[in-house]
């Protein structure tokens, strides 16, 4: 598929529906439930998901089909951890039985573990940026009212 990924209806009525266009009516929205731990990781990554999935549910991020994410960013944070520990130990540089110097391995480990964690974290709004594109205030009552009476064609605008 090419071009841009399509944002999330609820991330479009967030964010106020910048670029006009007609909003999927039919999306799916599926029910906001902490997924079920899976036993299979690793005990630092089973932290992060009991840390993250309190802030996720309680932002109503989070539901059931979300697992596999969820599941992709702790073990992508397990990898972090575990290779800056291992980079602590060892140190970021190695020197070879000849002496030349090379990167650790566990340097391209961390990295990659970084750039995953980056953008799953993105896809659930957990980076700055990803959050400043959203916005979560509570409608005025006005705002409702003109809603039930005009439906989403009509702002509201304070003075």
């Amino acid at each position: 598929m090419r071009g841009r990924k399509p944002k999330p209806t609820e991330v479009k009525k967030l964010e106020g529906n910048p670029g006009k266009r007609a909003l999927n009516k039919k999306e799916p929205k599926p029910e906001s439930v902490v997924p079920r731990c899976p036993s299979h990781l690793p005990d630092v990554a089973k932290a992060e998901w009991r840390r993250i999935t309190k802030e996720l549910h309680a932002l109503g991020l989070l539901s059931r089909i979300d697992r596999a994410a969820l599941v992709a960013y702790c073990q992508a944070w397990s990898d972090y951890i575990e290779a800056d520990e291992e980079i602590t130990v060892q140190g970021a540089v190695i020197v070879s039985e000849k002496g030349g110097m090379y990167q650790n391995p566990w340097v391209g480990i961390k990295n990659s573990a970084l750039n995953r964690l980056v953008k799953i974290a993105a896809e659930f709004g957990m980076t700055p940026s990803s959050r400043s594109r959203v916005s979560s205030e509570k409608p005025s009552d006005d705002d409702e009212i003109a809603r039930m009476l005009f439906g989403d064609k009509v702002k509201v605008n304070k003075q």
